[in-house]
């Protein structure tokens, strides 16, 4: 039996030193008889990606892949211990936590046009809730939405989107984390696990244990409501493709939008700003996006792909910028110097107190007493 049994164990081991190295060793392709031009043949451009074919009709399996039900969905089921009342409040506290350390665009062309792109993408969304939408005079190209509809578009993503379509279709994708209530769900999956970790709150009931934790909550736009799961992002990225091809924008937009802030973050790293970089445009999701046009929505004869609008609007906050850039360093503004800036100046200009002092010297008037 022993010897049966190391015939079978000796077996094994050379089957499995026969397989290791085919696993091991990466299989290098054939030579090429040409090995001259292969080498000096120049690089190879990358050309921007033909737009996905889409059916000219579809058979949606489910009231979700269904872009004409719209609307009609409950795309927020899930357990959550925030109403939408609760949800609207605490969207409402974190607003204003934002803008109390932010500094907004108070232009009317500016504002009103972005908030009337964003409140046409929340007509055709699955909104249950109203929406807030707001420009932050911010060079990062960013974008979010707060729990119960509070929504930020920053003046960097507007002035980096080449086309309205693409506006589009990131608002369309922070409005989906909204329609589908991700911050307050996951936020209840927090407070589950503090629950869990807690075995006297088992007898409270879940109301009041979710008010009691939420009390606790730091103002200060936690991560919660703002990093979201792999799983969260791709449902954004499902249901934000939906909500901008119901308004009439070019789907491929949203795709080619991301493609080259990916290749920008390649080309220069930090392009990504901290809060944007929790949810990169990851090659799958670019792919699973192009894969959801190709199959549930069907095609049109014509699709908004941008307007003059657009441009003006583009052109009047980069001069706005501009104009804000010019007044921050204007010479007339205080500035703040070190202790060795003082002693340079101190060194390059005659007449000066080499001690390095730079404050001012308090001096009696002759006819004072």
């Amino acid at each position: 039996m022993v010897s049966i049994i190391r015939k079978a164990t000796g077996l094994t081991l050379v089957g499995a030193l026969a397989v290791c190295p085919a696993l091991a060793v990466p299989q290098s392709p054939p030579p090429t008889s040409d090995t001259t031009k292969q080498a000096t043949a120049p690089p190879t451009q990358v050309r921007p990606q033909a737009p996905v074919a889409q059916p000219d009709t579809v058979n949606p399996k489910n009231s979700k892949e269904d872009v004409e039900a719209i609307g009609n969905r409950n795309v927020g089921k899930g357990v959550n211990f925030y109403s939408l009342e609760k949800e609207i409040a605490l969207g409402k506290q974190l607003a204003q936590e934002v803008e109390k350390s932010s500094k907004m665009i108070d232009d009317p062309v500016v504002t009103e046009y972005v908030n009337r792109v964003g409140q046409n993408l929340v007509r055709n969304s699955d909104a249950r809730v109203p929406f807030t939408i707001k420009v932050i005079d911010s060079d990062e190209v960013n974008a979010f939405a707060l729990p119960g509809g509070f929504f930020y578009v920053n003046s960097g993503l507007v002035l980096r989107a080449q086309e309205e379509s693409e506006l589009a279709g990131v608002m369309a994708h922070e409005i989906s984390h909204v329609t589908a209530r991700h911050g307050t769900k996951q936020a209840t999956k927090g407070e589950l696990m503090q629950l869990a970790s807690i075995p006297a709150m088992i007898f409270i009931p879940y109301s009041l244990a979710g008010y009691a934790l939420y009390q606790g909550i730091n103002l200060a736009i936690p991560l919660t409501f703002l990093k979201f799961s792999r799983d969260a992002e791709r449902e954004a990225d499902y249901l934000g493709l939906q909500y901008m091809y119901k308004a009439g924008y070019d789907p491929n937009s949203y795709v080619t939008f991301f493609e080259r802030i990916q290749a920008d973050e390649k080309r220069r790293a930090g392009t990504i700003p901290k809060v944007f970089a929790t949810h990169p445009p990851t090659p799958d999701r670019i792919e699973a996006a192009q894969k959801e046009i190709a199959r549930i929505l069907p095609a049109r004869q014509e699709y908004i792909v941008t307007t003059s609008e657009f441009d003006n609007v583009k052109a009047r906050l980069r001069n706005i910028m501009f104009a804000r850039k010019v007044q921050d360093n204007a010479p007339g503004k205080p500035t703040l110097r070190t202790k060795t800036e003082q002693s340079d100046k101190s060194k390059t200009q005659p007449g000066t107190d080499s001690s390095g002092d730079d404050r001012p010297t308090l001096k009696r008037r002759p006819d004072s007493p």
